[in-house]
C-alpha cells in the first residue's frame, strides 16, 4: 500500500514549494486525475492542487454511468457513438473494478416525440451498436421485448401506447471513485498531488506563466509553485482560472449546465434495471431511471448555469420538473418531495458553441424526414446484403440539417473538448465528459511533452494509457467476476461477512485487499462495524480522506445510496477521524456542521419544510 493521506499532503505541498515542477496540474476531477496519472507514469515531476476534495466540484455529480451514447443513432452521429463506446471499452480496461457492465432498457412508445424509436428503428440502432461497441455475438448483445415481456419486467411503468423496447449494453460508473483511483495512481508514481489546496494568481517571467501562487485552505498559508508547464484542467472553473491573469483579456470559453439527480428508496419506485425515456415535454431531453444499492435515483435535468460554481443547489423547479416526467412514466408511483431520500446537483463543463455534446440534453441537430428515411432504408439494405458500406456512408455523409459536430477542430481530444496553449503559456484542456477523460489527458500529455522537449530538451517515457492500470485495476478485465470471489474469500477469511467481504472487494479492487488486513491488525472504532472501521481508515491512510464529507460522500456511498445507515454512523465515523486526526473540540464542531449541512442539501431539507 502507499500512503497518501494528509501527512503526505503537507509533504507534497512542502516538494511543490521547494522544487520546480515539469507540470504543474489545477484541478482534481476526473480530467486533471487522468493528466497526473499519465504524466507521472511517463516519469514527468508533476503536482496537482484541487481547492476542494477530489473530484468534488464536478466530477462526483454525474449521471453515474460511462454511457454509449444511443440516443444519438437516431440522428446518425455514428461518429459521436463509435468513439464514446470504443473509450468506454478502454476504461473498463484500465479500471475493471469500477465501470460494470449494466444492460439499459429504452421502452418505446406511440408518439412521444422526435428522441424516441420505433420498433423497427430502434433495432438497427442497436445493431449498429453492438457493432461500434464490439459486443456482437456476446451475452451483452442487443434484443427487443414486446409490450408484455416489458410489463412483465417493469410491472410499474406507464402501459398506455408501449409498443415494446430495446435492450442494449451500458455500464454504471462510480465517478468519485474513478476520480480517486487515478489520483492514487499519480501518487503512487511519484506525483504530488493535494487537495483543499486554491489557486490565487500566477507566477511569471518576461509575461510568460511560470507557476501558481496558492493558498493552503486548511492552514491559510500561501506558497508559491514554480514549474515549467502549467495546465488548468479546472472543470466548469476553467475561465476563473484563465481570468486570474490580469495582463490581458479573456473570452470565455465555458457554457455551464446543471444537471440534477433524485434518489428515492426502490420500494417506492421499483426498477430492475436502467431505465432510459423521452421526458413526453417535446424538450429533446432523455432520463434515466436507475437502481441501486436498493434504491433508485433518476434524472437529469439540463438547464444554464450562472450562479454559484463551488455548491449548485436543487431548487423546487427542479424537483418539479423530474417528479412530473418520473410520475407521467410510472403511473402509480405517486412520488412527491417527502419520498426523496437524497439528491445532487452538478456542473457539466460544456464549450460555448459546442453542438455534439454527449451530454444528457445537449442539441445535437436533427435530421430532416428525407434524410432519415434514407438511412433507415441503407441500413435495412445493408443487413439483406443489397446494399455495401460504401453506400452506407455515402448516405450518412450527405445527410441533411444535422448540426452535430460532425468534424473535430484543431484543439480538440474529444468531441466537445478543448485544448489551447495561451499567449502566456498556459494550457487549457476543457469540456468533454469522464467516457473521454484518458482519451482527453492523452492529447494533452503529447503537447506537455512537446513543450518539454522543445523548451527543455526534456525526454520522458512513453505509456500505452490504454492499458495502463489506474490503483486497484491490476488485474484482468476479462475475469472481474472472478477476482472479486476470489479477493472476497480472502476477506470471509479474516472474519467478515459474506455480504461485506463481497461489498468491499467488488468496490475496491485489489486494494480490497489492504483493507482486509487493516480488519486482522486493527479493532474496530467505536459503533462502527469491522468492515466500515477497515474502510474509514483505509479512507484516511490511502485516499488522503480529510473531513467526514470527503468520506460519506465522495469515499463511499452513504450519503447518496445508503441514506439509512447514514444517522447512525456519521457521529461515530466523526470521532474515529477527530481521533485520528487529533482534532480539537472547535474542529471537531465546525467539521460536524459541514457535514450536517452537507447532508441537509442532500436531503432538499430546506425545500420539504416548505412543502405541503
Amino acid at each position: 500500500m502507499i500512503e497518501f493521506s494528509k501527512s503526505t499532503r503537507q509533504d507534497n505541498l512542502d516538494k511543490m514549494a521547494k522544487e520546480t515542477l515539469d507540470l504543474l496540474i489545477i484541478g482534481g476531477g476526473i480530467t486533471g486525475a487522468g493528466v497526473a496519472l499519465q504524466a507521472a507514469a511517463s516519469g514527468i515531476k508533476t503536482g496537482l492542487i484541487e481547492m476542494q476534495d477530489f473530484s468534488e466540484g464536478t466530477s462526483s455529480r454525474s449521471t453515474k454511468l460511462v454511457h454509449g451514447g444511443i440516443r444519438y443513432l437516431k440522428t446518425f452521429d455514428v461518429e459521436v457513438v463509435s468513439d464514446t463506446v470504443k473509450e468506454r471499452a478502454i476504461v473498463q480496461q484500465i479500471a475493471p473494478h469500477i465501470p460494470k457492465p449494466d444492460p439499459m432498457l429504452l421502452p418505446i412508445y406511440d408518439d412521444e416525440g422526435p428522441t424516441t424509436f420505433d420498433m423497427f428503428s430502434v433495432k438497427i440502432a442497436m445493431d449498429l451498436y453492438d457493432q461500434l461497441a464490439g459486443v456482437k455475438g456476446t451475452k451483452y448483445e442487443n434484443y427487443t421485448l414486446n409490450a408484455k415481456e416489458v410489463l412483465e419486467r417493469e410491472p410499474y411503468i406507464k402501459k398506455e401506447g408501449l409498443q415494446g423496447a430495446g435492450v442494449y449494453l451500458d455500464f454504471r460508473n462510480n465517478d468519485a471513485r474513478l476520480v480517486i483511483e487515478n489520483i492514487k495512481q499519480a501518487a503512487a508514481d511519484g506525483a504530488y498531488l493535494a487537495s483543499k489546496v486554491k489557486a490565487t494568481g500566477f507566477l511569471y517571467k518576461d509575461n510568460k506563466i511560470v507557476g501558481v501562487k496558492a493558498r493552503d485552505l486548511l492552514t491559510g498559508k500561501t506558497l508559491e509553485i514554480y514549474a515549467k508547464v502549467v495546465i488548468n484542467t479546472s472543470g466548469p472553473w476553467v475561465d476563473k482560472i484563465r481570468n486570474l491573469n490580469f495582463t490581458r483579456a479573456v473570452i470565455p470559453q465555458m457554457r455551464p449546465t446543471k444537471g440534477v439527480h433524485l434518489v428515492v428508496d426502490a420500494k417506492k419506485l421499483p426498477v430492475p434495471q436502467p431505465t432510459y425515456f423521452d421526458t413526453q415535454k417535446h424538450d429533446g431531453r432523455m432520463v434515466f431511471a436507475i437502481p441501486r444499492e436498493n434504491k433508485t435515483y433518476f434524472g437529469t435535468t439540463d438547464t444554464d448555469y450562472d450562479g454559484n460554481y463551488t455548491d449548485p443547489k436543487v431548487t423546487q423547479d427542479d424537483v418539479d420538473y423530474l417528479l412530473d416526467v418520473i410520475n407521467k412514466r410510472y403511473p402509480d408511483a405517486n412520488l412527491t418531495i417527502h419520498d426523496i431520500e437524497s439528491s445532487w446537483a452538478g456542473l457539466r463543463p460544456l464549450l460555448m458553441g459546442n453542438a455534439g455534446s454527449d451530454y444528457n440534453g445537449g442539441d445535437n441537430g436533427s435530421l430532416s424526414d428525407h434524410s432519415f428515411d434514407k438511412v433507415l432504408n441503407i441500413i435495412g439494405a445493408f443487413k439483406q446484403n443489397q446494399a455495401s458500406r460504401t453506400d452506407v456512408e455515402d448516405v450518412l455523409n450527405h445527410l441533411e440539417n444535422s448540426r452535430g459536430e460532425k468534424e473535430l477542430s484543431p484543439s480538440q481530444i474529444s468531441r466537445g473538448s478543448s485544448l489551447e496553449r495561451e499567449a502566456d503559456d498556459l494550457i487549457s484542456l476543457s469540456g468533454g465528459k469522464i467516457t473521454d477523460y484518458r482519451k482527453m489527458a492523452e492529447g494533452a500529455i503529447e503537447l506537455i511533452k512537446k513543450i518539454l522537449s522543445d523548451d527543455f530538451s526534456q525526454t520522458y517515457t512513453d505509456i500505452n494509457s490504454k492499458e495502463y492500470a489506474v490503483s486497484g485495476g491490476d488485474f484482468d478485465p476479462a475475469k472481474v467476476e472472478e477476482t472479486v470471489s476470489e479477493n472476497a474469500a480472502v476477506g470471509v477469511s479474516t472474519g467478515l461477512s459474506s455480504e461485506d467481504a463481497h461489498y468491499i472487494a467488488d468496490f475496491y479492487g485489489t486494494n480490497a485487499l489492504t483493507i482486509f488486513e487493516f480488519v486482522k491488525d486493527f479493532p474496530a472504532y467505536d459503533q462502527l462495524s469491522v468492515a466500515e472501521s477497515a474502510m474509514l481508515r483505509y479512507a484516511m491512510v490511502a485516499e488522503m480522506t480529510l473531513t467526514p464529507s470527503d468520506y460519506l460522500m465522495r469515499r463511499t456511498n452513504h450519503i447518496l445510496f445508503q441514506r439509512d445507515r447514514l444517522d447512525a454512523i456519521k457521529h461515530p465515523v466523526l470521532a474515529a477521524m477527530a481521533d485520528y486526526y487529533a482534532w480539537t473540540e472547535d474542529e471537531k464542531a465546525e467539521y460536524l456542521v459541514e457535514l450536517n449541512r452537507v447532508i441537509n442539501t442532500s436531503d432538499l431539507k430546506e425545500l420539504k419544510a416548505g412543502a405541503n
